[in-house]
């Protein structure tokens, strides 16, 4: 990336938008319980499904949570969760899509039939499957879902470095000396730094709704952990009763979430596919 890419991503007013979004998130999930403490871990049957008040913005849930407070919690795993996945699954997949892409033959077959193979395996199933047998956590959730998320990515840079490793500089470097470890790490993995950043916005998304759809299921953070995706789930009871701040507040930060992260990566694929296009 260039000095300019600020500028050339600064032209797309969306992705402008979605990244404001994403401040103002991050802002709310870490800040927020600064300046709105709640008790979020000791339930209060006096606060049973409290509607919004000047005391509790968004109301109480079931357990005496406050809402608002809860949604910034919740959003604080969720977050944390998404960008660590979208860290571990992308670095992983660079790495595994690099090394098949650059040797070529037999390997990089055994390698992408391996890719496929894991692709065919329902990412929702597996996690389910898993939360019938352990404990949820978030290091084991993080772990869980990026070893199902860097397949996508593998097979991104392997189509970017079988277009790599025929160009003339990789030539002149192997001529050189160079060994494959080498050629990898200092010429391959840096010329695919823009599409494993826009590559990495949407792994943050698909993983926060993969969390939200498993803690939905009852499969997610064991109580009194939060996520949006568990209060979802437990709001859901209560519905029709009437108490509507127990459910779509989660909802709406789900869904501003994942659209303001999809917001930023059309924007860095638009910027870095014209910025291709010119080169």
């Amino acid at each position: 990336m260039s000095l300019t890419f600020p500028r050339d991503f600064a032209r797309h007013r969306l992705g402008l938008l979605g990244l404001g979004l994403i401040v103002a998130l991050v802002a709310f999930c870490f800040l927020g319980p600064l300046l709105h403490p709640t008790d979020q871990l000791h339930t209060n049957v006096d606060l049973t499904n409290v509607a919004p008040s000047g005391s509790h913005p968004l109301g109480t849930d079931a357990n005496g949570y406050d809402v608002l407070g809860r949604l910034m919690v919740g959003g604080r795993a969720s977050l944390e969760i998404g960008f660590a996945v979208a860290v571990l699954a992308t670095a992983l997949g660079a790495i595994w899509g690099a090394v098949a892409g650059f040797a070529g033959g037999a390997l990089d077959a055994l390698m992408m039939r391996t890719v496929d193979t894991l692709l065919a395996l329902p990412a929702i199933f597996v996690l389910i499957y898993l939360a019938t047998i352990v404990q949820p956590t978030v290091p084991l959730l993080i772990g869980v879902i990026a070893l199902l998320s860097w397949l996508g990515p593998a097979r991104l840079i392997r189509s970017e470095t079988l277009s790599l490793r025929t160009r003339e500089f990789i030539s002149a470097t192997r001529a050189m000396g160079a060994g494959p470890v080498r050629l990898i790490a200092r010429h391959v993995l840096p010329n695919t730094v823009g599409t494993l950043v826009v590559n990495a916005t949407f792994q943050v998304a698909d993983a926060i709704i993969l969390l939200a759809t498993l803690s939905f299921l009852g499969f997610g953070l064991p109580p009194p952990a939060a996520t949006w995706g568990g209060m979802l789930y437990q709001g859901t009871s209560f519905l029709l009763d009437g108490y509507w701040w127990e459910v779509y507040p989660a909802g709406l930060m789900i869904m501003i979430t994942v659209i303001a992260f999809n917001l930023v990566g059309d924007a860095l694929r638009e910027t870095v596919d014209t910025r291709l296009a010119q080169r």
